[in-house]
């Protein structure tokens, strides 16, 4: 197939890509490389792509509606996979007008981008967050999702709500996946195994929120690009246009475990900063992931202290290099 990526040179972005050439497939890259953290990172990821005879990258913003129709008017996709977003519950507190640019306006414009070229099939990123302050565990997709408690949860849930809409008139699949805490190799710097890893190997103290008592579902990357990768090339979808499936470890971690593995990983102990609980953050996640298992098998596997021992042992290489 000839896909689509947006978001390349992002976490997700860049490995999916990775594993979608490796399968033979012709991947367009599209990226805007903006500055939320550091531009290099992203530069050294799409270097992993980079010089791949099936792979192009493209520089735009999604925002950008003429970038967009000429993007889609050069090429016929026969799969779009959106990854591209404003990401982070925190910085939706400082910074409200970059979510509504990229995750509702660049949204709409890879919506008709599908529509106009007539795309089969468009996979897109949700999120976790979109739950909010629900307390029933694990979370499934059939829980009520309209109480979030952040603007990035609102507007991943308002993509949902678009992509619906849009399979219903004009006969596309949308198919949209809750992302759980994804962490590894390569993974953003204003996450939690970056976080820590970078202070602890610094000698500072990691800060612990709600004094360290949450839970995350982390999910490690290898994990999450399998799962999108067998909705990508499953045929037998389910009849409705418009899906959502949780994509997720379903084995959430108590953070102060998620410390001490990390901690083993190092061969260090952090110091801690105990903190209250911050303005859009949640107590707990865990997916329910039996839909996406029933539909394509779909079946992590690696736990917490092999993940994190992998991200620890690529954290130190890249910053050796």
């Amino acid at each position: 197939m000839k896909i689509l990526v947006t978001g390349a040179a992002g976490f997700i972005g860049m490995h999916l890509s990775r594993q979608l050439l490796s399968l033979g497939h012709t991947v367009v890259g599209l990226d805007n490389l903006n500055d939320y953290y550091a531009i290099q990172l992203k530069q050294d990821r799409l270097a992993e792509l980079q010089g791949q005879p099936d792979f192009q990258f493209v520089e735009a913003d999604l925002a950008d509606r003429n970038a967009i129709d000429t993007l889609f008017g050069e090429h016929r996709f026969d799969q779009v996979v959106n990854l591209a977003a404003q990401a982070g519950v925190r910085y939706s507190l400082e910074n409200p007008h970059a979510y509504a640019d990229a995750n509702l306006s660049g949204f709409l414009n890879i919506l008709e981008g599908c529509r106009h070229g007539e795309v089969p099939h468009l996979i897109y990123a949700s999120s976790s967050s979109v739950y909010g302050g629900n307390t029933k565990l694990p979370f499934s997709e059939s829980d009520p999702v309209d109480q979030p408690v952040s603007l990035y949860a609102a507007t991943k849930k308002a993509n949902e709500l678009m992509a619906h809409a849009y399979s219903h008139l004009y006969g596309f699949r949308s198919t949209g996946l809750r992302f759980f805490t994804v962490y590894g190799p390569w993974g953003r710097p204003d996450m939690a195994a970056w976080l820590f890893t970078d202070a602890i190997l610094a000698g500072r103290p990691i800060k612990l929120f709600n004094h360290g008592q949450l839970s995350r579902d982390f999910t490690y990357i290898d994990d999450i690009v399998s799962g999108v990768v067998a909705l990508s090339e499953h045929q037998a979808m389910p009849d409705a246009l418009a899906t959502v499936f949780n994509i997720g470890n379903h084995q959430p971690v108590a953070l102060m475990d998620f410390v001490a593995s990390l901690e083993r990983a190092l061969g260090m102990e952090a110091q801690k900063e105990y903190l209250p609980m911050q303005d859009g953050d949640v107590h707990a996640t865990y997916a329910d992931t039996a839909r996406l298992a029933d539909l394509t098998g779909f079946a992590p596997h690696t736990d917490i202290d092999q993940g994190l021992q992998q991200f620890v042992d690529w954290f130190r290489n890249y910053h050796q290099r």
